[in-house]
């Protein structure tokens, strides 16, 4: 496979995944980034742990959904993050589910 296949084939599945994003966004609450991963969630709770040097943020995500293109399944029911880095997480807005 030469480098342009390779990086043709990583277009492709990155088009991919921003399409799936995007038709499974709805389903979801929260969006959670840290320095490795972002991730869909509809349930964040977050844990600061002063103790350690530096400060240790611990993340569980329940019902998620986990942005990586290597990944063959996506959808997870528990996610458990620890990390020492910054963390977003941005509640989405609700969305009208009832038809016209």
């Amino acid at each position: 496979m030469s480098e342009e296949d390779l990086e043709r084939y990583e277009s492709e599945i990155e088009l991919a995944l921003v399409q799936e994003y995007r038709t499974v966004l709805a389903l979801f609450r929260y969006v959670v980034e840290t320095d490795r991963r972002f991730y869909l969630a509809n349930d964040v709770k977050v844990t600061v742990r002063n103790s350690s040097s530096p400060t240790c943020i611990e993340l569980e995500l329940n019902d998620a959904w986990v942005w990586d293109m290597y990944r063959p399944a996506r959808f997870v029911p528990n996610v458990r993050v620890i990390t020492f880095r910054d963390v977003n997480v941005e509640r989405l807005p609700e969305h009208d589910t009832a038809m016209p």
